[in-house]
């Protein structure tokens, strides 16, 4: 059997933002009730290190959803006018193993991101945080606007890269599609010196966002980096947080804001104050007082994918 293959320009409809954040929060539930298998995922580095190629599986029992996404990054693409993430992602019947449906897995790892740092903002952001800053000017820069849009009532948006014409291009981009004020800033501690809600949603491999920048009660949701030796915030950013993530067995073994500290001796696993899913139920507190800084620590897991992919069928069999 051949499955039927769906590209971006066939999900996007499939899958708005607004949908897949309350796909994502039924994940989040079924993670923390433990009906999720979910591996940690594989790499695979390219002798020279320009490449990774990624194996993601995962299954949710109940839910009837069993799949894989294998993925390639490749952050030198740009250059080369092609996206850095791009992928697959294979949904099979959880009763009988048939594939299902083959999806771009660089569309559904855009929307679903977003998706799960808006509801991690929703969880964790002041009710009355107005100002979003962008660090980044990617896809997931324009994707993680439109989702917090949905859960936040925005004033401002901010928006920082280090390339000027990518942030110019991107605010001009957005502001047909927005009705708030968008600013470009000079600097990234420019851009968060009144946030409210800070996305760093870049590839850099070094802080570019520093803990004594962070203004007191933001929330922060940290995207961009994925492996041990990689961060895009500092040591100080995370020791002024109460630290969230979408999983531990994630955290505690690829996320470098986590490592890092760690292996500088400021801290161990009990200072993770919990999954956005046992946030959700009510298994851990989120913010405790307006003055607090929250940060959710983003690795992405296959659950968020399969479970995107899995509401997509049904929206084609409905």
């Amino acid at each position: 059997m051949i499955a039927q293959y769906l590209d971006k320009q066939a999900i996007t409809p499939l899958l708005p933002m607004q949908d897949c954040i309350l796909v994502m929060e039924r994940m989040f539930r079924s993670l923390a009730a433990g009906e999720c298998l979910q591996p940690l995922r594989n790499l695979m580095w390219l002798p020279d290190k320009s490449g990774i190629l990624g194996m993601m599986p995962g299954y949710a029992g109940g839910q009837e959803i069993l799949g894989i996404k294998v993925i390639t990054i490749f952050h030198g693409n740009g250059a080369l006018g092609l996206p850095s993430h791009q992928g697959v992602v294979m949904l099979f019947d959880a009763k009988n193993g048939t594939p299902l449906l083959l999806l771009d897995a660089a569309a559904i790892t855009s929307i679903r991101t977003a998706a799960a740092s808006a509801l991690a903002t929703r969880l964790l952001a002041r009710e009355n945080a107005s100002h979003l800053a962008i660090l980044g000017t990617g896809e997931q820069a324009e994707q993680h606007v439109h989702a917090i849009t949905l859960v936040r009532p925005l004033t401002a948006i901010t928006i920082w890269g280090r390339n000027e014409m990518h942030a110019a291009a991107l605010a001009h981009q957005l502001g047909p599609h927005h009705k708030i004020p968008i600013h470009l800033a000079s600097s990234a501690q420019e851009a968060v010196e009144d946030a409210d809600i800070i996305c760093t949603v870049t590839a850099s491999p070094q802080p570019i966002l520093m803990g004594e920048w962070i203004p007191e009660g933001a929330h922060v949701n940290v995207v961009g980096s994925c492996t041990p030796v990689t961060r895009e915030v500092d040591t100080k950013a995370v020791l002024r947080s109460r630290l969230y993530t979408d999983r531990y067995e994630s955290l505690f073994n690829e996320a470098g804001e986590f490592l890092i500290p760690k292996k500088e001796g400021f801290l161990n696993e009990s200072f993770v104050q919990g999954e956005i899913g046992e946030v959700l139920t009510g298994a851990k507190p989120g913010r405790t007082n307006a003055a607090d800084i929250t940060l959710f620590k983003s690795l992405g897991i296959a659950a968020e994918d399969l479970f995107a992919a899995r509401y997509i069928y049904d929206q084609l069999n409905a």
